[in-house]
């Protein structure tokens, strides 16, 4: 068997709970600027699969769906777009103002009510107080779970029914890409642990619910770095409830890291007209703000 938490992974959170306890908070908190906040507060503009915001969006059409009933998470034929990569969004809400609380579902948990174990928590803090240096994602690393979601510059779910599978495709990951097994297979018995895991998919209604396992302990399952081990279970859900909205949420059920199993998530935006393009990642990449901890 695996050990969940090795001697140096121990070492770090130990410093990292004397960090969390005597170092000053990494992100200054400005108060919200709700200006741009409709009545359910939602971002008027539209924010688009590279950033553009390009002003108030029309009222959205209904869900769009396939002729044998299941729900389209993609754009109509003839038409083009991607789902927004929502960047700043988080399974958390953070205090330390790194989430776009305007995407951010209402029920989602504060950090301090987040059920972290000791070693977890004082880990989650340490990341959060270096400014995510360490997110495998600014080392080209594949984003797993909820991390593929808010990736910058969009993302794709392409339903094939005729190969039972369905695919979750973003720009950038670089070009991470999920493979859901949508045939009604079960998880295998020995799986060897990965930073995508094996995924299981079915539809409940009209949300797709994904089950997966097999995670290793390398990857983030959040941009701001709640930590996991090998003993993860993640279930999400993934609702249109129309054309232009997405509502993701994400259940973590890690017994290694958390006393009991926690859900966050956010509303995802659809961006018309955009289309996968290609970026790259490349070795000796260099993230300043993110992997040095400020400007150099």
């Amino acid at each position: 068997m695996r050990n969940r938490f090795p001697a140096p992974l121990t070492a770090i959170a130990a410093a990292a709970m004397i960090y969390a306890f005597t170092a000053p908070p990494a992100f200054a908190q400005a108060p919200p600027d709700n200006s741009n906040l409709g009545n359910q507060g939602v971002p008027q503009g539209r924010q688009g699969g590279r950033g553009r915001g390009r002003g108030a969006r029309p009222p959205s059409r209904p869900t769009p769906h396939w002729p044998d009933g299941r729900v389209n998470l993609g754009p109509l034929p003839g038409e083009k777009g991607v789902w927004s990569g929502q960047a700043g969004t988080t399974i958390i809400t953070n205090r330390n103002g790194i989430d776009n609380f305007g995407q951010n579902l209402p029920t989602n948990l504060k950090v301090d009510d987040v059920p972290f174990q000791d070693w977890a928590r004082a880990l989650y803090l340490y990341r959060v107080g270096t400014l995510t240096k360490d997110d495998p994602h600014v080392r080209c690393k594949p984003s797993g779970g909820a991390r593929l979601f808010h990736t910058p510059y969009g993302f794709e779910l392409v339903d094939m029914p005729e190969l039972g599978r369905l695919y979750m495709i973003e720009v950038g990951g670089p070009h991470t890409w999920r493979e859901i097994y949508m045939d009604g297979r079960e998880h295998p018995a020995d799986l060897d642990p990965s930073y995508l895991g094996h995924s299981i998919g079915h539809w409940e209604g009209e949300t797709l619910v994904v089950d997966t396992v097999g995670y290793n302990e390398r990857f983030w399952i959040s941009r701001e770095g709640p930590p996991t081990t090998e003993k993860l279970h993640f279930i999400e859900h993934f609702t249109r409830t129309d054309y232009d909205d997405l509502r993701y949420e994400a259940t973590i059920d890690d017994p290694g890291a958390y006393t009991k199993p926690w859900s966050g998530g956010w509303n995802i935006r659809w961006t018309p007209g955009e289309e996968m393009y290609e970026y790259m990642c490349q070795e000796n990449n260099r993230d300043v703000k993110h992997m040095y901890g400020g400007e150099r």
